[in-house]
């Protein structure tokens, strides 16, 4: 294959080779930095002629991942980690051709916290085999190529990875706008009248609150757990914030979320953040809170 075929191989597979990086690494410039990596592979050992430049892409992008991931595990991170947001316009992005209906997880679904979070519990080698079987609607057999393994392996593996989301199953939120929008506003407007109990009376006895300030800004060291816990974290960090120059409603990685701008003198708070939230499974109060304001994932959001 000479390097005008697979160089046009690789730009037709850029969006597809970004989108499984980025469900594997849960940051859009690690996702970038996959990509980047399989094209510099590419020009030092091009895929050889007659071969399938496609898969070959894959097959180095997930051995790239997987290996990135096995070495982040070593690494501290301050606080709560979240993945980098991207922004979602459109409530499900395009990769749907050529997908079956036997597919596990739409892929809007899959770019969400909630999943993006669960596959943390994962192996690298569980996360890229549930990602190709259940997201990306890959056959044992393609899936099995492109990890290198053994047909029976995926299979295995599929089996362990599913039995660790089981959580995730189980408080599998809904992500209809008309469900998520009025709570999140709601969380707004109870919180901008500083009533403790009306904040509380939409928060699950249960919730969470994760914030991720990367060590960089003022967020809790720990995962908030308690409808009580919870409101009061929130209240008091409402109440450092001298301004709020914008809020507005935006949509990332598929979730209706608010994003927030202050000109803040305090070098401790976020100048931009992004907060979400995850329904309980009826619809009723929020299970989950999620603020990203690490600025290395928000600056990535802008690129």
């Amino acid at each position: 294959m000479d390097g005008t075929d697979w160089r046009a191989s690789f730009e037709a597979s850029r969006g597809h080779l970004w989108a499984l990086a980025y469900r594997m690494m849960g940051t859009a410039a690690d996702a970038e930095d996959l990509v980047q990596a399989a094209y510099l592979r590419a020009l030092e050992k091009p895929p050889s002629r007659g071969g399938d430049a496609r898969g070959w892409l894959v097959r180095v992008t997930m051995n790239l991942a997987r290996d990135e991931l096995r070495r982040r595990k070593h690494r501290a991170y301050a606080g709560p980690w979240l993945p980098g947001p991207i922004a979602t316009p459109e409530l499900d992005p395009p990769e749907t051709e050529g997908r079956s209906s036997e597919s596990r997880y739409a892929m809007a679904e899959s770019l969400t916290f909630a999943f993006l979070l669960a596959l943390e519990a994962l192996t690298p080698q569980a996360r890229a085999v549930l990602l190709l079987r259940d997201v990306f609607d890959y056959s044992v057999r393609e899936t099995a190529e492109a990890l290198e393994l053994s047909e029976a392996n995926v299979k295995t593996t599929l089996h362990r990875a599913r039995k660790a989301m089981a959580s995730y199953e189980t408080r599998r939120p809904p992500r209809a706008d008309a469900t998520v929008q009025p709570l999140l506003e709601g969380f707004l407007v109870a919180l901008m009248s500083g009533d403790l109990e009306a904040v509380v009376q939409l928060l699950a006895d249960d919730v969470e609150a994760h914030t991720d300030g990367a060590g960089v800004y003022h967020a809790a060291r720990n995962v908030v757990v308690g409808d009580e816990r919870v409101a009061k974290l929130f209240l008091g960090i409402l109440r450092r914030r001298q301004r709020i120059d914008l809020m507005e409603l935006r949509r990332f990685n598929a979730m209706m979320s608010l994003f927030i701008v202050s000109d803040e003198t305090d070098p401790q708070l976020a100048p931009r953040l992004i907060t979400a939230i995850d329904p309980t499974p009826d619809g009723a109060r929020i299970s989950r809170i999620y603020v990203s304001m690490a600025p290395d994932k928000l600056s990535a959001l802008e690129r």
